[in-house]
């Protein structure tokens, strides 16, 4: 393990093309505020696959620092997040919205 790099909390999304404005829109508006309350996301970023190489990943990925796994596992356990799932589930039901995939990277060298 390495100290002073941040570990990583990779979201993979897709959603239906039509929905894609309201998804951006409602992502960093809503989303991303609800998650980052209390401080323990250092910071995000959003990026869409880009059509330049051909692949098969789901074409929306959100990348969440945190500075070390203890804030990481304080996140999973905090109301933020459980509120921020909850309103994914209301505002996201029965549509074509998922997340495909989520990991946790941690830091190998500096």
């Amino acid at each position: 393990m390495v100290d002073n790099n941040p570990y990583l909390w990779l979201v993979w999304t897709r959603c239906a093309a039509e929905l894609e404005p309201e998804f951006n829109k409602w992502y960093d508006e809503i989303h991303i505020p609800l998650l980052s309350r209390g401080g323990h996301i250092s910071s995000v970023r959003r990026y869409k696959l880009s059509n330049e190489v051909e692949a098969d990943q789901p074409p929306y990925l959100a990348v969440y620092q945190f500075k070390d796994v203890a804030t990481f596992k304080d996140w999973l356990a905090s109301d933020a997040l459980a509120e921020a799932r909850a309103e994914m589930k209301d505002t996201w039901a029965g549509r074509d919205m998922e997340i495909k995939s989520r990991a946790l990277y941690e830091p190998i060298s500096e």
